[in-house]
């Protein structure tokens, strides 16, 4: 039985059952056809019947009737599952035999002695399809730019490209009548297209999800991977050269789209839907927005590898660039223990103990940047979150500045310490600390000039903001702008030999570790302050703050005494 299903418009659900032997008016003064749409004409367009076969005129509407998105301009010869559009009110044309059929759903691409369908229209996939020929009425051209809107916005920030498929079906199945989708990728020309993404309208469930293959036919795809055009079949049910197999009937498609995912000459894979709804067709308009889906989605995979590529080439130079400092820095530390230890050789051939003491210092001093450097190194390269325990800031203080005081009585620089005696213990990870500790009082000793040097180490404890704060201070040239830019950038170092330009940078990351900030104060000729402020409360961390280089003025209002700050 041929039935008339008002899918759209005023009367969007009724069903008019047609007669086998009687033409049929569609319009407002229809009697057999009551239709309320205003925008159709009184004797919009006749229905004739003809030996079985049902043929559609217009009778001069004023807004014409389409076929699946052609306009009717002489009689046309219907088809089940075609859409006929009268003014706003889209009618499905079709029989009446929906049975219900058990359904089972991965991906398999059926051979193709197994299932075909015929390409009823083909559509050519390339750059122009992007810009589409508006259809008619408005309002489909509408949705039909809100769909490309809202894919050219989400190609445009997701990189990843799993995601960017995945919500790519997603915009799809919104808008397309799909019971089934997916995207075969393939990675190479030569490689077998293989499912990445699949979609069901109504998810199989018990047996069904592990049984269940999507059928489709290999020729469609092979067809849509080699011409790289588009494909609208709709008579996989009625086509009588396969009607008879099992797959076909089984898995019930009845009209179904497939597009290749293209940019430029590349063919990344294919976007496949189909419908198992009786009487339901794909439209040559839907065809070319899943053209142009197709495109938009090749373009975004395009930039996706390349954003990757760039990527790796900036981690390849990022890792070039570092390890070229670190064997620079490597080589003066080992040039360094050289020169020592041929001091010490030529002291023990003269059995001159003066000489081999200097040439041991010599090899001690570099000994101890090597040490400095790796510490640094595994500090700067490890990704961890600190481990915090109540800790005597007091005492870790002491204990860096002990292990510092040989090389201050070395150099015959003075070290002051302020340290407040009413300090509680506070949450510390007190061997990232110490380490942060090192480098900035290593970095003033440098900064300072025997006999007139002196680095002030200051800490004190902020009860009402639950917050220390430590102060490394030094009496040196100070810095300009230039270099204070510069400070906590990988392998930037004033130091020439001596430096290896991560000891900032550590400091820097274990201080946003702990939540904490740090700041810097520096004027030419006027010295420099380093302060870091730590979170002193158990109830979590701050976020991590930006680096701030401070105004021309000390942050703490440190009054000057004695050229320190």
């Amino acid at each position: 039985m041929l039935i008339l299903t008002i899918i759209k418009g005023p009367d969007q659900g009724k069903r008019f059952e047609l007669p086998d032997d009687e033409p049929q008016l569609l319009g407002r003064s229809s009697e057999a056809l009551p239709l309320t749409d205003q925008t159709m004409s009184r004797r919009h367009s006749q229905l004739t019947p003809d030996d079985g076969r049902w043929y559609i005129d217009d009778l001069k509407s004023n807004n014409g009737t389409f076929v699946n998105g052609r306009r009717v301009i002489e009689q046309r010869l219907l088809q089940p599952g075609d859409q006929i559009r009268t003014g706003n009110t889209i009618i499905m044309f079709g029989r009446d035999e929906t049975k219900p059929v058990k359904r089972k759903s991965p991906v398999k691409i059926a051979k193709p002695s197994s299932m075909d369908v015929t390409v009823e229209r083909t559509a050519a996939s390339n750059e122009d399809s992007m810009i589409m020929a508006v259809p008619e009425p408005s309002e489909a051209a509408a949705q039909h730019l809100k769909v490309l809107f809202h894919l050219t916005q989400l190609i445009g920030t997701v990189v990843d490209r799993q995601t960017l498929l995945e919500n790519v079906m997603d915009v799809i199945f919104e808008y397309f009548r799909a019971d089934r989708g997916f995207i075969l990728q393939q990675d190479e020309p030569t490689d077998r297209p293989e499912p990445v993404v699949v979609r069901h309208r109504v998810p199989p469930t018990g047996k069904q999800r592990d049984e269940a293959p999507i059928t489709v036919s290999r020729t469609i795809v092979q067809h849509v991977m080699q011409k790289g055009e588009g494909v609208l079949s709709s008579n996989a049910m009625t086509d009588e050269r396969f009607s008879s197999h099992d797959s076909v009937q089984r898995y019930g498609i009845r009209s179904a789209l497939c597009v290749p995912i293209k940019f430029k000459d590349r063919i990344f894979g294919v976007i496949h839907l189909d419908s198992k709804i009786n009487n339901y067709t794909y439209t040559e308009d839907q065809l070319l927005l899943l053209n142009a889906i197709g495109v938009q989605t090749g373009l975004a995979l395009a930039n996706a590898e390349k954003y990757t590529r760039r990527l790796q080439e900036e981690r390849l130079a990022a890792t070039g660039k570092t390890v070229a400092s670190l064997s620079h820095s490597i080589k003066n530390i080992i040039q360094g223990i050289r020169g020592g230890a041929e001091v010490v050789e030529l002291g023990f051939r003269k059995n001159a103990m003066e000489t081999i003491k200097g040439g041991w210092e010599i090899c001690a001093r570099n000994l101890e940047r090597i040490s400095q450097l790796t510490m640094n190194m595994l500090a700067f390269s490890k990704q961890r979150e600190p481990e915090l325990e109540l800790t005597n800031l007091k005492r870790v203080i002491e204990d860096v500045l002990a292990l510092m005081q040989r090389q201050f009585d070395t150099r015959k620089v003075a070290i002051i310490t302020d340290i407040d005696d009413d300090m509680p213990p506070v949450p510390l990870d007190a061997g990232g600390l110490e380490q942060a500790m090192l480098n900035l009082v290593n970095n003033a000793l440098e900064a300072v000039s025997p006999l007139t040097g002196a680095v002030t180490v200051r800490a004190d404890y902020d009860a009402v903001k639950q917050e220390v704060r430590i102060s490394v201070s030094d009496n040196g040239e100070g810095m300009d702008k230039q270099t204070k830019r510069n400070l906590f950038q990988p392998f930037h170092s004033t130091k020439g030999l001596k430096g290896t330009g991560l000891g900032l940078v550590v400091t820097k990351k274990i201080v946003d570790e702990h939540g904490g900030k740090i700041e810097v104060w520096s004027e030419p000729r006027q010295g420099t302050t380093f302060t870091m402020t730590l979170p002193a409360h158990l109830d979590g961390k701050r976020k991590p703050g930006e680096t701030i280089v401070s105004p021309a003025r000390d942050p703490h209002n440190l009054k000057k005494t004695s050229g320190l700050l």
